[in-house]
C-alpha cells in the first residue's frame, strides 16, 4: 500500500500542477487509507505538505506579479492566526471520545473524518460546475469590503487547521467575489495564502508538542508532490484545464462518498 501512496503523492502534486487547486484535498486519505497514519496526524502532515507544494507553485506566480500582496495581508494574516491557534489549541482540546452510547462511539478521528468527507463533496461541486470567469479592473481591485474579507481569512484558517487542505476552492471564489481580483491574480495569491497558513498550521502542532513526525516519510511524499506540481505545471498549457477539473472533482466526490460511508459503516464498531 505504501508504493500506492507514494504514487498517489506524486499524483497530488501532478494535479495541482494541472487544476490549479483542489488536488491537497486528496492528500489526508493517502495518508490515512494508504499509508495507515491516524487523521489527527494525517491532518498535520497535509499540512506540511500541502504548505511546501503550494510555495513552490506559487513562486512562478510571484515572479510574474501574479500575487496581491495587499490581499495576502488583509486576508492571510487572519488565516494564519486563527490556523494556528486551531492546531494548537482547538484540535488537541477534542477529546479522543465525543460521545459513546450502548453501542456507538463517537470519536475525534470520526468527526474529523466525517467533516472532511463533506468538504470534499463541497470541494467537488465547485469544481464539478462550469467556472464563470468574473475579470475586474484596478480601480475595482481597490474597493473590497474589508470586515468580509477578514472574517473569511478567519473561518478559512479555521478550517484549514481542522481537515488540514489548503482550501483553494473557498479561497479563490471568496478573493473574485468580495477581494475583486482577477481570476489569475486570485490563484497566485490564493497558493501564497495557503503556503503560508498551512506551514504555520503545521507549526501549531509542533509547538503544541502533540506531533510525533516520522520526517523520512514526510520528507519524501512532500518531494514527490512537489516534483509533481512542477510536472503538472509543465504540462498545463497542453491540455484543457477545465475539462480536466471537472474530472478531477467527480474523482474528488467518489472519494468523499466513500469516506463518509466507511465512517458511517464502522461506527457501530
Amino acid at each position: 500500500m505504501e508504493i500506492a501512496g507514494y504514487l498517489a503523492s506524486l499524483f497530488v502534486g501532478v494535479s495541482l500542477g494541472l487544476v490549479g487547486g483542489g488536488g491537497s484535498i486528496l492528500m489526508v486519505p493517502i495518508l490515512v487509507y494508504l499509508f495507515g497514519i491516524r487523521p489527527v496526524e494525517a491532518t498535520s502532515y497535509s499540512l506540511f505538505v500541502v504548505g511546501v507544494t503550494s510555495f513552490v507553485g506559487a513562486f512562478p506566480k510571484i515572479r510574474q506579479g501574479l500575487v496581491s500582496v495587499r490581499t495576502v495581508l488583509v486576508f492571510g494574516l487572519p488565516s494564519l492566526v486563527s490556523v494556528y491557534l486551531t492546531r494548537k489549541y482547538l484540535v488537541p482540546g477534542i477529546p479522543d471520545i465525543i460521545w459513546q452510547g450502548e453501542n456507538l462511539v463517537i470519536g475525534r478521528s470520526f468527526m474529523l473524518m466525517m467533516l472532511f468527507g463533506v468538504i470534499m463533496l463541497a470541494s467537488s461541486f465547485s469544481m464539478i460546475k462550469e467556472s464563470e470567469t468574473i475579470e475586474c479592473d484596478e480601480a475595482e481591485m481597490e474597493s473590497f469590503f474589508y470586515p468580509l474579507i477578514l472574517l473569511e481569512g478567519i473561518l478559512v484558517g479555521v478550517l484549514t487547521g481542522l481537515i488540514g487542505s489548503g482550501g483553494g476552492f473557498i479561497i479563490i471564489p471568496a478573493l473574485v467575489n468580495m477581494g475583486r481580483l482577477p481570476m489569475k491574480k486570485a490563484v497566485g495569491t490564493s497558493l501564497v495564502i495557503i503556503a503560508l497558513k498551512s506551514i504555520m498550521g503545521f507549526g501549531g502542532d509542533l509547538h503544541a508538542g502533540v506531533l510525533d513526525v516520522d520526517y523520512n516519510l514526510l520528507i519524501s511524499i512532500t518531494a514527490l508532490a512537489v516534483v509533481g506540481i512542477l510536472v503538472g505545471n509543465g504540462i498545463s498549457k497542453k491540455v484543457d484545464g477545465e475539462k480536466l477539473k471537472v474530472a478531477f472533482g467527480w474523482m474528488v466526490l467518489v472519494m468523499g462518498i466513500y469516506i463518509i460511508s466507511q465512517q458511517l459503516l464502522g461506527m457501530s464498531v
